[in-house]
């Protein structure tokens, strides 16, 4: 659970945006390509979901509040090309496995794009800007800081002024793509009129459901908003009052969560939300074993980050940190990273003050593979105990969900997790700040502390990728640096 606080749509829009020139790309063409998506297969249990089966979140065999599944895209090898679109869910479409969902069942290629445009047109009208290649590059200031060479550095992702200022809406927005193609397809057991994005009376749309106070509830409830669904948000019983009326003024259905008498171990909001799911509401998350389809979206960051890698002069990008709460982000990212070509080491950061995934990742270092160890769920990922705590207090998930994927990630490209400590969490916040322009929060920076973390096993000519993940809230920027 993440208690991150959230900036207005107005915030987000007003800032400066810097933007990606397509005009030296080469023209590539997989619009004229089928899609490569085939099924989604269990990490756990190793069921496979055919990739046109609607509506298909989690794994036939995670029954009642079993979470020790989660669904995991299988694709056809296929070199990472993209059009000459500034929309990567355009740029990119044939790799997204809600493509192969809609291709498989009949959407034209044609309705796919414009599917894709209409709603991102919704979106921006509510976010002020809808999905475009956000920026990626050395960051010389941050990097001659460091020590770095000129020939290594940091390369910085900017995703402070994405749709709701985080990359939180890349993983929801292929869900909403999955649910409405669903619809438009009449593959959903509710009904819409055609074109509109309300249910008829007689059989509306179930509300979709998250259990977040952060970046992710934001984004979810901004997406909600753009297309009238109703959305309910589970909080803690003391979330911050200023995020809670934000998302109301989204139009989302606030649930506040105190702990029950007879509630087992774990969050109550996370209780809330399956309970909300098992009676009917849509999982609109971003944890892989809740709803998978938010592991494909994610990966457009990673292929935007790859593309650009491809086209750099040598050496490679060798090592890319990423912070990890729930784990979804790292494992999309490195995922799209990965397919392009650069086996860059994966490094998933936390914090000390709640690091479940280091565990994890020890636990199942006597397994051949993540995969294997996934079928012995509950004996490697076990939820933090005690409260967790952070200044990055966006990454203070207890229980790192996507834990499989992460792991195998970083086996298969020779990283580690890294702990960051309270000091490097609040030197990379001020880090950032003092050497580049981006408005980000301490959460958003903490990749950069995982990188201080492991400065010293990192050498001056490795180029290495972090992502600054989420724009500053309340948060007052590093005391140095105030005006």
């Amino acid at each position: 659970m993440t208690t991150s606080t959230v900036a207005s749509q107005a915030e987000v829009a007003a800032a400066p945006r810097p933007t990606m020139s397509d005009s030296t790309l080469p023209r590539a063409n997989p619009r004229a390509k089928p899609p490569i998506v085939r099924s989604l297969r269990c990490a756990a249990c190793g069921s496979r979901v055919d990739v046109k089966t609607p509506l298909s979140w989690r794994c036939p065999n995670a029954k009642g509040n079993d979470r020790h599944h989660v669904l995991l895209i299988e694709s056809d090898v296929a070199p990472l090309r993209r059009t000459k679109h500034k929309n990567p869910f355009i740029a990119f479409r044939r790799y997204l496995a809600w493509d192969a969902f809609a291709d498989a069942n009949g959407m034209s290629e044609d309705d796919r794009d414009a599917l894709i445009e209409e709603l991102d047109a919704k979106i921006a009208s509510v976010a002020g800007t809808g999905f475009v290649f956000t920026p990626f590059a050395r960051a010389d200031k941050l990097s001659d800081a460091l020590g770095f060479s000129q020939n290594g550095g940091v390369w910085v992702k900017d995703e402070t002024h994405n749709v709701a200022g985080s990359q939180k809406s890349r993983h929801l927005f292929t869900e909403l793509l999955h649910l409405v193609a669903a619809e438009r397809l009449g593959l959903a057991p509710w009904s819409s009129a055609s074109g509109s994005s309300s249910g008829t009376a007689t059989n509306p749309r179930p509300p979709l459901a998250i259990a977040s106070c952060g970046n992710a509830a934001f984004a979810a409830s901004t997406l909600a908003h753009a297309l009238k669904w109703p959305i309910q948000v589970f909080v803690p019983e003391h979330a911050d009052a200023v995020l809670v009326q934000r998302l109301r003024d989204l139009g989302a259905d606030m649930v506040h969560c105190p702990r029950r008498a007879d509630d087992p171990p774990g969050d109550p909001c996370v209780h809330r939300f399956r309970e909300a799911t098992r009676d009917g509401a849509i999982p609109f998350g971003v944890q892989g074993p809740e709803n998978a389809w938010c592991l494909d979206g994610g990966r457009t960051i990673g292929w935007e980050m790859a593309y650009v890698a491809e086209h750099m002069e040598p050496p490679l990008i060798a090592r890319l940190f990423v912070q990890v709460g729930g784990g979804a982000f790292a494992a999309s990212l490195a995922e799209g990273f990965h397919a392009g070509g650069t086996r860059a080491a994966l490094h998933a950061v936390q914090a000390e003050g709640c690091a479940p995934l280091a565990r994890a990742w020890q636990a199942s270092s006597k397994y051949k593979t993540a995969i294997d160890a996934a079928t012995h769920w509950g004996e490697c990922m076990t939820p933090w105990s005690g409260t967790p705590t952070s200044f990055a207090d966006g990454i203070l998930d207890d229980e790192t969900y996507d834990w499989v994927s992460v792991c195998r990630a970083m086996r298969a490209s020779g990283g580690w997790p890294v702990v960051a400590s309270e000091r490097h969490v609040h030197e990379a916040y001020e880090l950032a700040h003092r050497t580049t322009d981006i408005d980000v929060s301490p959460t958003g920076a903490s990749g950069l502390a995982g990188l201080l973390a492991a400065r010293d096993r990192v050498s001056n000519d490795e180029r290495v990728a972090i992502v600054f993940s989420g724009i500053r809230r309340e948060t007052p920027k590093p005391l140095a640096l105030r005006a």
